[in-house]
């Protein structure tokens, strides 16, 4: 640590407090961060987090307690004043315009205006000595997700901040970026940048940030040094409880149950990714990991599979021994195919629909429906199960899904699909955004799953994830297929060189033969 972090607070949060009318988000919560500090803020869904990170960074307003700043009482009241002060805060989702270059995305997001030229200097000025390069006048569609997580924090490194908070920064990364994510990191703590860091990879909190303060339940629950602590005691502070293990399960997988052969497809609109001559094969019993960087063909094939946006050829896509290329989604999931999206508001789930309804939409064939009439009774009980198994905080099954917490809606979305006793499961994302326990727990249902004999294709982008669930891994890139490899003969490190594309391209298409 430096020696700045040994000297008084930069922003100090006293007795903060955050009444929502169904939920208390922040409940008498106090915390400080001092120059030159990493400090991690930890905790469940629902724990109080981004609140409380929005209410630093002036999008919320506390219903009691105060701030300090640099020792004297503040009132931040919009994201605006906020700046002003110096805080600057990169959100896990995007906000860049696809359409135009990264400068003149600069410019929209900075105050006054600006000579394009000059900004454009300036940027890869600040780019290059942070170790983030950048070119200024490349289109924003055009670039990498990791590219594009690099403007999002060269824009607030434009804005010299004193106080900079991060969300998530990591969830799009290869190995590699992060670790040169993390060195920038560094560099601006050492120059006095206080970073306030949430994460719910504890190997990066353990690696990176000098304290951690860690919420449960909108409470303060402890002040720790993350260096000293183990993974397993940061998870159990958060949780309350031990902290599960994943239990593996060794079995033989049973016939093929979904089968590609060389689909072809065009990229979902202008700024997609074509798919070229993909071919898998996925058996029961197996788990299949596709990883990736966001943006190589994930969404195109996830629609392919799924019968969202079906391909040419009828014979491309085979399910459980039936050519489907040509089947809708309906068709193809009474065949036994469900899926979870990426996307959970807007293709999970309907935003203003309560939970009850959002479960009829894909589970109506659960009995949940009789002679075309909807059964309330059951539809509820549906719910409430989904709710109950895998803890769910909400205001009941008649929460619109909208009011749920990115985590709670994907535990509820994973366990709407999962009651739905299929045949082969496609989920993408499974765990993103999800915290440490609720992660546990959809791993674990996903692995029981396969035990019971279901083939599941898992299309993430967190490594740690695939290598601890699945049985074998391929990376997309440039809508192209990697060799499939077991995880127990790859690691981390070769994943994230495949991710860039740099994967042998001259072995056979990739096949899973049956154990």
């Amino acid at each position: 640590m430096n020696e700045s972090t040994n000297g008084a607070p930069l922003i100090a949060l006293h007795n903060i407090r955050k009444q929502y009318p169904a939920v208390l988000a922040v409940d008498d919560v106090s915390l400080s961060v001092r120059a030159g500090e990493i400090h991690a803020v930890l905790g469940e869904n629902g724990a109080g987090k981004s609140t409380l990170m929005k209410i630093i960074y002036g999008a919320v307003l506390p219903d009691a307690g105060r701030i300090e700043w640099n020792g004297s009482p503040v009132t931040i009241t919009s994201p605006g004043e906020a700046r002003e002060l110096g805080i600057a805060m990169v959100f896990q989702h995007f906000s860049l315009f696809e359409s135009i270059n990264v400068v003149e995305n600069m410019a929209l997001a900075l105050p006054g205006k600006y000579d394009l030229k000059a900004l454009a200097a300036r940027i890869t000025e600040v780019s290059q000595r942070y170790g983030l390069p950048l070119n200024p006048w490349r289109s924003v569609h055009e670039l990498s997700v990791g590219e594009r997580q690099r403007v999002e924090i060269v824009r607030c490194l434009l804005l010299s901040p004193k106080l900079l908070i991060m969300d998530e920064p990591t969830s799009v990364l290869t190995p590699q970026a992060v670790d040169q994510l993390f060195e920038t990191l560094r560099t601006l703590a050492a120059e006095g940048t206080a970073i306030v860091y949430i994460s719910h990879k504890l190997d990066e909190i353990r690696r990176l940030c000098h304290r951690a303060t860690v919420l449960r339940g909108g409470r303060f629950i402890a002040e720790v040094d993350p260096r000293v602590e183990t993974e397993r005691r940061l998870a159990e502070l958060m949780i309350g409880r031990e902290f599960p293990e994943t239990q593996r399960h060794a079995q033989a997988y049973g016939p093929v149950a979904l089968e590609v052969m060389a689909l072809s497809v065009p990229g979902d609109g202008p700024f997609g990714t074509a798919l070229d001559r993909i071919t898998l094969r996925l058996h029961a019993g197996q788990i299949l990991g596709i990883a990736g960087i966001s943006g190589n063909g994930q969404a195109e094939l996830l629609a392919a599979l799924t019968g969202e946006l079906p391909p040419d050829d009828a014979q491309s896509i085979w399910l459980n021994g039936q050519p489907v290329g040509r089947m809708g989604a309906s068709a193809r999931r009474k065949l036994g195919l469900v899926n979870v999206p990426e996307e959970r508001l807007g293709r999970g789930a309907v935003p203003p629909m309560s939970l009850t309804q959002n479960a009829l939409l894909t589970s109506y064939r659960q009995g949940l429906v009789y002679r075309g009439l909807i059964d309330n009774d059951a539809t509820t009980a549906y719910a409430d199960n989904c709710i109950r198994e895998f803890d769910v905080r909400c205001g009941g099954n008649t929460a619109a899904a909208q009011s749920l917490s990115g985590g709670n809606l994907q535990k509820y979305i994973v366990g709407r699909e999962l009651r739905q006793a299929p045949k082969v499961m496609i989920v993408a994302q499974p765990t993103w955004g999800v915290d440490v326990a609720a992660s546990a727990l959809i791993r674990q249902q996903l692995i029981d799953l396969a035990a019971r004999g279901v083939a599941v294709l898992v299309i993430s982008e967190d490594l740690g994830e695939i290598l601890e669930v699945c049985n074998q891994v391929a990376v997309i890139a440039g809508g192209k297929l990697s060799p499939v490899r077991d995880v127990s003969a790859t690691n981390a490190q070769e994943i994230g060189t495949w991710m860039s594309g740099l994967f042998p391209q001259d072995e056979p298409a990739p096949v899973v033969r049956a154990a």
